[in-house]
C-alpha cells in the first residue's frame, strides 16, 4: 500500500509539474509585464536623480557665493535658481516621482505574489494534511493560470465565509487548476467562468462553472478514465481529470 501510495503521489506531482511547464510561457508573460514597467520607471528615475544632483550641486555653489559675500546678489541667485527649476521642470519631476515609485512598488508586489503562488502551487508536500483556507487556495491557482484565462473569459468570484479545511492544499490547487484550464479551453471565443464557495453545515461547497460548449453525453461516462481526452494531440495528457478525481476521493 505504501508503495502504491508513493507511486500515486509521484504521478500526481509529475502531472502537476507538466501542467506548470505548459503554463510557463503564460507565467513568464505575467512576470515580464511588471518587470518591463519597473525597468522603464527605474530608467526615468535615474534621469530624475541626475537632475536632482545637478540642482543640488548648483544650490551648494550658489549658497557658497552668498555666504562668502563675494558672489551674485540675492536677487541674482534666486533668478538662477528659478531658471534651474524651469530648465529641469522640477514641479513636474516632483509630482511624477511619487507616481513612478508607486507603480514600481505595485509591480514588485505583483511579481512577488506570482512567485509565491508558483512556489505554493508547486511545493512537494504530498504527505502533509493541514488546515487550509480554500478561498486562498483558489486565489493562488487563479494567479498561476491567469494568463490562460484573461483573454478568453471574465472570472466571477463569489467566495463565502469558510472554515479552515483539513486537506492537502498543494494537491487541491492542482484540482482547481485542471478545472479552470478545462473551463477556459471549453470556451470557444469569449465567455464567463464563475467560481463559488459556500459553507453547508459541516461541509464546504465549491462550484466552478463556465459558459463553454459542455461535454458530449457519450463522453460523460469516460470523463475520469486515465488518458481519455477529446483534445487535439499535444493539447493534454488525458490525466488531469482522472488525477483530480483521485485526489478528491482521497
Amino acid at each position: 500500500n505504501r508503495k502504491l501510495q508513493a507511486n500515486q503521489n509521484q504521478l500526481i506531482q509529475s502531472e502537476k509539474l507538466a501542467c506548470i511547464g505548459q503554463l510557463a510561457a503564460g507565467v513568464a508573460h505575467e512576470i515580464n509585464n511588471p518587470v518591463g514597467f519597473v525597468m522603464s520607471n527605474l530608467g526615468t528615475l535615474t534621469d530624475y536623480v541626475g537632475a536632482f544632483k545637478e540642482l543640488l550641486t548648483e544650490y551648494d555653489r550658489l549658497a557658497g557665493e552668498v555666504k562668502g559675500g563675494n558672489g551674485a546678489s540675492h536677487d541674482e541667485v534666486l533668478a538662477r535658481i528659478d531658471t534651474l527649476r524651469e530648465d529641469h521642470d522640477l514641479p513636474y519631476i516632483l509630482g511624477d516621482v511619487d507616481s513612478l515609485l508607486g507603480e514600481s512598488a505595485d509591480g514588485v508586489v505583483r511579481i512577488r505574489d506570482i512567485v509565491q503562488s508558483l512556489k505554493s502551487f508547486a511545493r512537494i508536500d504530498e504527505e502533509q494534511i493541514k488546515e487550509a483556507d480554500i478561498n486562498a487556495c483558489l486565489e493562488v491557482t487563479l494567479k498561476i493560470v491567469w494568463n490562460e484565462l484573461k483573454y478568453k473569459c471574465h472570472v466571477h468570484k463569489h467566495f463565502g465565509e469558510l472554515p479552515l479545511v483539513r486537506c492537502n492544499a498543494g494537491q487541491l490547487n492542482q484540482v482547481f487548476m485542471n478545472l479552470l484550464i478545462n473551463a477556459a479551453q471549453a470556451i470557444p471565443e469569449h465567455g464567463d467562468i464563475t467560481i463559488e464557495t459556500e459553507r453547508d453545515d459541516d461541509h464546504v461547497v465549491i462550484r466552478i462553472a463556465d459558459t463553454g460548449k459542455g461535454i458530449d453525453s457519450e463522453h460523460l461516462s469516460r470523463l475520469f478514465d486515465p488518458f481519455f481526452t477529446t483534445k487535439e494531440v499535444g493539447k493534454g495528457t488525458g490525466l488531469g481529470l482522472s488525477i483530480s478525481h483521485g485526489i478528491i476521493q482521497k
